[in-house]
Protein backbone atom coordinates (compact mmCIF):
# COMPACT_ATOMS: atom_id res chain seq x y z
CA UNK A 1 0.00 0.00 0.00
CA UNK A 2 2.80 2.49 0.98
CA UNK A 3 6.51 2.24 -0.43
CA UNK A 4 9.26 3.66 1.19
CA UNK A 5 9.16 6.88 -0.54
CA UNK A 6 5.73 7.68 0.70
CA UNK A 7 6.48 6.65 4.16
CA UNK A 8 9.94 8.79 4.39
CA UNK A 9 7.34 11.92 3.36
CA UNK A 10 4.70 11.32 5.58
CA UNK A 11 7.69 11.16 7.89
CA UNK A 12 8.91 14.69 6.77
CA UNK A 13 5.56 16.25 7.01
CA UNK A 14 4.58 14.91 10.19
CA UNK A 15 8.10 16.66 11.23
CA UNK A 16 7.77 19.67 9.61
CA UNK A 17 3.90 19.90 11.73
CA UNK A 18 5.42 19.00 14.91
CA UNK A 19 8.60 21.81 14.32
CA UNK A 20 5.72 24.59 13.40
CA UNK A 21 3.64 23.94 16.96
CA UNK A 22 6.45 23.72 18.77
CA UNK A 23 7.35 26.95 17.30
CA UNK A 24 3.93 28.80 18.35
CA UNK A 25 3.80 27.10 21.53
CA UNK A 26 7.34 28.55 22.63
CA UNK A 27 6.40 32.24 21.83
CA UNK A 28 7.26 34.55 23.89
CA UNK A 29 3.63 35.24 26.06
CA UNK A 30 5.48 38.94 27.03
CA UNK A 31 5.80 39.98 23.73
CA UNK A 32 2.32 38.59 22.17
CA UNK A 33 0.59 40.31 24.99
CA UNK A 34 2.50 44.06 24.35
CA UNK A 35 1.12 43.15 20.94
CA UNK A 36 -2.50 42.70 22.11
CA UNK A 37 -2.02 45.56 24.64
CA UNK A 38 -1.36 48.08 21.67
CA UNK A 39 -3.51 46.66 18.44
CA UNK A 40 -6.55 44.16 18.84
CA UNK A 41 -7.18 44.62 22.30
CA UNK A 42 -6.83 48.42 22.11
CA UNK A 43 -5.35 49.12 25.49
CA UNK A 44 -2.92 51.21 24.85
CA UNK A 45 -5.65 54.01 23.12
CA UNK A 46 -7.67 54.12 26.99
CA UNK A 47 -4.99 53.19 29.21
CA UNK A 48 -1.33 54.38 30.33
CA UNK A 49 1.05 51.33 30.55
CA UNK A 50 5.08 52.38 30.51
CA UNK A 51 6.46 48.66 29.47
CA UNK A 52 4.23 49.18 26.24
CA UNK A 53 4.84 52.87 25.55
CA UNK A 54 1.30 54.05 26.12
CA UNK A 55 -0.02 56.73 27.25
CA UNK A 56 -3.72 56.58 27.55
CA UNK A 57 -5.71 58.89 29.59
CA UNK A 58 -9.04 57.77 29.28
CA UNK A 59 -9.05 55.09 31.47
CA UNK A 60 -7.21 54.21 34.82
CA UNK A 61 -3.00 54.27 34.22
CA UNK A 62 -2.38 50.94 34.81
CA UNK A 63 1.39 51.51 36.83
CA UNK A 64 -0.29 53.35 39.29
CA UNK A 65 -3.10 50.50 39.54
CA UNK A 66 -1.06 47.92 39.77
CA UNK A 67 -3.44 45.22 38.89
CA UNK A 68 -3.38 41.35 39.59
CA UNK A 69 -3.60 39.10 36.92
CA UNK A 70 -7.43 37.93 37.88
CA UNK A 71 -8.25 41.79 38.44
CA UNK A 72 -7.50 42.16 34.66
CA UNK A 73 -8.82 39.13 33.61
CA UNK A 74 -12.27 39.73 35.09
CA UNK A 75 -12.59 44.02 33.70
CA UNK A 76 -11.36 42.70 30.50
CA UNK A 77 -13.80 39.31 30.06
CA UNK A 78 -16.45 41.61 31.92
CA UNK A 79 -15.92 45.40 31.65
CA UNK A 80 -16.50 48.23 33.50
CA UNK A 81 -17.72 51.40 33.34
CA UNK A 82 -17.33 52.74 29.93
CA UNK A 83 -14.77 49.98 28.73
CA UNK A 84 -16.10 46.69 26.72
CA UNK A 85 -16.78 43.45 27.91
CA UNK A 86 -13.85 42.17 25.49
CA UNK A 87 -14.90 38.24 26.57
CA UNK A 88 -18.64 38.43 26.68
CA UNK A 89 -18.76 40.36 23.42
CA UNK A 90 -16.59 38.26 21.77
CA UNK A 91 -13.69 40.74 20.60
CA UNK A 92 -10.89 38.69 22.06
CA UNK A 93 -10.66 34.89 23.08
CA UNK A 94 -9.96 33.38 26.71
CA UNK A 95 -6.86 32.98 25.41
CA UNK A 96 -6.10 36.66 24.23
CA UNK A 97 -7.44 37.87 27.40
CA UNK A 98 -5.09 35.52 29.76
CA UNK A 99 -2.27 36.73 27.65
CA UNK A 100 -3.19 40.15 27.82
CA UNK A 101 -3.96 39.68 31.53
CA UNK A 102 -0.49 38.58 32.61
CA UNK A 103 1.38 40.96 30.47
CA UNK A 104 -0.51 44.26 31.97
CA UNK A 105 -0.50 42.35 35.88
CA UNK A 106 3.52 41.70 34.73
CA UNK A 107 4.25 44.92 32.72
CA UNK A 108 2.43 47.30 35.11
CA UNK A 109 4.46 49.48 37.78
CA UNK A 110 7.90 48.59 36.15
Amino acid sequence: MFNKSMIKKIRLLTLLFLINISFYASADPMKKGMELFNGKAMCASCHTLKAAGSQGNVGPNLDSLKPTVAQVKDIVTHGLGAMPAFGEDGLLTTEEIDTVSIYVAKSSGK
